[in-house]
């Protein structure tokens, strides 16, 4: 029985419903040992018979037996195993891979097998050395010679130990000497008991074989046989294949970025620049609101919300406009905006409320110095709810006392420590029962200067003080607004919550206001102008997906016949969708790499440079923010190489072979 046979092969190609028959009824047979010439003029059928024979042509009728199995031309995984394992190729072209060294071209191949790592090198190497090349393993294909490229392409060929070399034209593009040379290595495989099959143009090259096959329009039309066919007793060990491994298919795509680096490079470049400008806005959203958050923090104690008399009518209006009604209501109806005791013990009873702590809030008061004065100014009691953090000299007012601010402080003496324990006058307008204005005047001593910072000007009294000073202008003496003491900080928000769902007559009567609900809004706002940034900054990762697409496109045109290669050497089309995509993909992974790393640079830099001048780090990178930076960058690349990737995996092999 024949190692492999054709029987019965037709074939025609098709231009609009002509028919164009290229293959009329071949039957052949072929045995291990042979090295056998198919020649013929252009247009004979040569070539289509050897795609049919190498697994890659499958729009055929008939069949192709291989050692007494018939091969199924309609399953492509079955024909990219019959290719890993049973056929070899050289091409006439050689079609070796450019940016592999030669004994990676080799390895190739050899990949595709269960050889470890230590015997596919050792394999190539011997290989090699068998022809002639050992010493040129390092080198790549641009550096060598037309013979020398071709053995380089014969021992790619053997690599695998297939039992069945298919040669296209093996010597048309090489010299008499060289011509000579692979013949002889031909010769030599098929003396180790292979089947050699070599399509030429060449009577000398025929000449050389055990059999010539001659063809002319589309059938054998003469057979000659020339020698015995050599014995095929001495036999390699077979080796067994298997499919790409993702880890080869990772390093294939590496040595091709680096081969291609300025391109790469420009490419990388853009994608990192996204990634950088993306991340630092972030990194300075969160820390301008980390900045803010301990701004406020100083200024006041989460632990004590702010209590006002809620004034508002409108049921769907928020605490914001709730507080700026109550407090426009103060300069017009003054007494609608107290808080009786009556009232204050209902927030005594809420959950969690260890206290209230009654207090004033007077806008347009006016303290005075000798020649020195402030108008406009907001007074308020002090309450455990204001931070001592502000507080920058002296202490907290006491009976007849008042904490004035750093910035007035500095206008009456410009060492301003040196004001504390001097007299001022404070001036503010209150209303008596009937809501008419009353002039409430005090002299106070200084008890201490403070830095009320970014929320503006702080000027504090004593309770006692400011209740004595109303009582005794006839103005009225009830609080309008208190802080209330909480248990935990944990527990602010509930009660806070249960605060504003008091009732009195059947509205609501407080407006409850913690530090808390200020930095969700103030970290809302802040949270949307970093996201706003990032997205415009994000405009550039869209560029540098679409330069991938663009690159990953021209990657799949330049490379059509390595692809073609790789197809013909049995890598599944998977194999090549992965290969591309993994090229896209270590772009990104660098892209998201360089892209950090000049993040935490400029964060480094801008905390340097605002440090002393702010003394917070304004730029905080956060683990969230390196992963979104890392997995955008590889989602960019992923859907960039998706289009391309499966345009390369759908190329037809032998067009790809045929590319130039």
């Amino acid at each position: 029985m024949a190692f492999l046979e054709l029987k019965n092969i037709h074939k025609s190609y098709f231009l609009g419903k002509e028919e164009f028959p290229v293959l009329n009824g071949i039957n052949l047979s072929f045995d291990k040992g042979e090295f056998v010439s198919i020649l013929g003029e252009s247009g004979g059928g040569k070539s289509t018979l050897m795609n049919i024979i190498g697994g890659l042509d499958r729009d055929f009728e008939g069949a192709v037996a291989v050692d007494g199995e018939v091969l199924d031309h309609k399953q492509e995984k079955r024909l990219d195993l019959y290719r890993r394992k049973t056929i070899g190729y050289i091409f006439q072209s050689f079609n070796l891979i450019n940016y592999q060294s030669n004994l990676e071209n080799v390895m190739t191949s050899l990949n595709m097998t269960a050889l470890s790592g230590a015997e596919r090198k050792q394999r190539a190497i011997e290989l090699l050395a068998r022809v002639g090349l050992k010493e040129h393993m390092d080198k790549y294909p641009n550096q060598l010679s037309g013979g020398q490229k071709q053995r380089v392409a014969i021992a790619r060929a053997l690599a695998s130990s297939p039992d069945v070399i298919i040669a296209d034209e093996p010597t048309g593009a090489l010299d008499s000497v060289n011509t000579k040379e692979v013949l002889e290595i031909l010769e030599s495989i098929a003396k180790d008991g292979k089947l050699v099959i070599v399509v030429t143009h060449s009577q000398e090259v025929a000449d050389y074989g055990t059999r010539i096959l001659h063809m002319s329009d589309g059938k054998i039309d003469e057979e000659k046989t020339l020698k015995d066919k050599f014995s095929n007793e001495q036999r390699t060990d077979e080796i067994l294949s298997k499919p790409l491994a993702a880890s080869t298919i990772w390093n294939m795509a590496f040595d091709h970025v680096r081969f291609n680096k300025l391109r790469n490079f420009l490419i990388t470049l853009g994608s990192a620049i996204g990634v950088f400008s993306v991340i630092l806005f972030l990194g300075l959203g969160n820390g301008i609101k980390g900045y803010i958050n301990d701004q406020v923090n100083q200024l006041a104690n989460p632990k004590y919300p702010t209590v006002m008399k809620n004034v508002t009518t409108d049921s769907k209006a928020s605490n914001t406009e709730r507080v700026q009604e109550t407090t426009q209501k103060m300069a017009t109806d003054y007494k609608s905006t107290t808080l009786s005791d009556k009232a204050l013990e209902k927030i005594n009873n809420v959950a969690h409320v260890k206290r209230v702590i009654k207090g004033y809030q007077f806008s347009n008061a006016s303290f005075t110095h000798g020649k020195t004065s402030v108008q406009g100014a907001q007074l308020q009691t002090w309450t455990p709810a204001i931070s001592e953090k502000t507080i920058k000299a002296g202490h907290k007012p006491g009976e007849n006392e008042v904490l004035i601010d750093k910035t007035f402080a500095k206008k009456i003496d410009s060492n301003w420590k040196s004001v504390i324990g001097k007299k001022v006058t404070l001036n503010f307008m209150a209303f008596n029962d009937n809501n008419t204005p009353v002039q409430v005047t005090k002299t106070l001593k200084i008890s201490g200067v403070a830095d009320g910072g970014q929320a503006g000007a702080l000027f504090s009294t004593d309770y006692q003080t400011a209740k004595e000073s109303l009582a005794k202008a006839g103005a009225i003496t009830e609080a309008n607004t208190a802080s209330i003491a909480v248990d935990k900080a944990e527990n602010v928000k509930a009660a806070v919550q249960k605060v504003n769902s008091i009732k009195i007559d059947g509205k609501r009567a407080f407006i409850g206001v913690s530090i808390g609900d200020v930095l969700d809004t103030i970290n809302t706002i802040t949270s949307l102008a970093s996201y706003v940034l990032a997205a415009i900054a994000g405009i550039s990762l869209i560029v540098s997906a679409i330069m991938i697409i663009v690159t990953t496109y021209m990657s799949v045109s330049e490379r059509t016949k390595e692809i073609g290669v790789l197809r013909a050497l049995g890598a599944r089309s998977k194999d090549i969708r992965k290969l591309f995509t993994s090229e896209s993909l270590m772009i990104g992974m660098i892209s998201a790499i360089a892209g950090l790393a000049a993040a935490y640079g400029g964060q480094f830099l801008m905390n340097t440079a605002l440090h002393g001048l702010i003394k917070y780090n304004i730029v905080q990178i956060s683990f969230g923010n390196v992963l979104f930076a890392i997995v955008i960058s590889l989602v960019i690349a992923l859907v960039a190489s998706f289009v391309p990737s499966r345009k390369a995996a759908k190329l037809n092999t032998i067009d790809a072979l045929a590319a130039d």
